[in-house]
């Protein structure tokens, strides 16, 4: 039981990291498998494995995935994809935890979820923000792609390998800190030597 309790979570997390990729297509694969009845939805979810939530996850992933591909129609995308994204990922691994009583689920579910949405959400901003500022926007199309390729293989690889899922989100997570904490070295250098010069 409580090794079912884990993968349920685990799956829910992966999920949810696909959700920085993509808002929508982690959500349509996640009704898809529970629409097949691959997948046990918590009490008070098994709307998401419905026809209709599934036709409606199918149009919005279609035009979501579009707008990437449209000049300055990204941009805006990016811009409600950082609440979106945190919003989809506690649904999502709200939708797994079982046995749980509503306020801890949805605590748990928000900082898990929906940290691991905004952390994947957060990175891909980056790279659509250097590959803007360095290409002038010409490379945005190849990067939609890779973001795309990776919603999609994050959000299989969640349901049927979840526990390494979640081991390569915290790889992730540990590589982004490190890049963050040089970065932030590198400018103090920087600054340090700036105002020397100065003096």
């Amino acid at each position: 039981m409580e090794t079912e309790w884990i993968l349920s979570l685990c799956i829910g997390i992966g999920l949810s990291a696909a959700c920085g990729f993509r808002v929508f297509l982690p959500l349509q694969v996640m009704s898809v498998a529970a629409f097949c009845g691959h997948l046990n939805l918590a009490p008070g979810f098994e709307w998401i494995g419905t026809p209709v939530a599934l036709a409606a996850f199918t149009i919005a992933t279609t035009i979501e995935i579009a707008g990437y591909y449209v000049p300055w129609v990204d941009h805006f995308l990016d811009t409600i994809a950082a609440p979106a994204a945190f919003v989809a990922g506690t649904i999502i691994t709200a939708s797994m935890v079982k046995d749980m009583s509503p306020f801890l689920q949805w605590t748990l579910a928000a900082i898990a979820g929906g940290g691991a949405a905004s952390l994947v959400q957060g990175s891909t901003m980056l790279v659509r923000t250097i590959s803007t500022a360095t290409t002038s926007g010409l490379a945005n199309p190849v990067v939609a792609t890779l973001e795309l390729g990776g919603a999609l293989m994050t959000s299989l690889l969640a349901l049927v390998a979840p526990v390494m899922t979640l081991m390569a989100l915290v790889l992730l997570s540990i590589l982004i800190g490190r890049h963050i904490i040089r970065s932030r070295g590198w400018r103090s250098t920087v600054r340090s030597g700036h105002f020397n010069e100065l003096g």
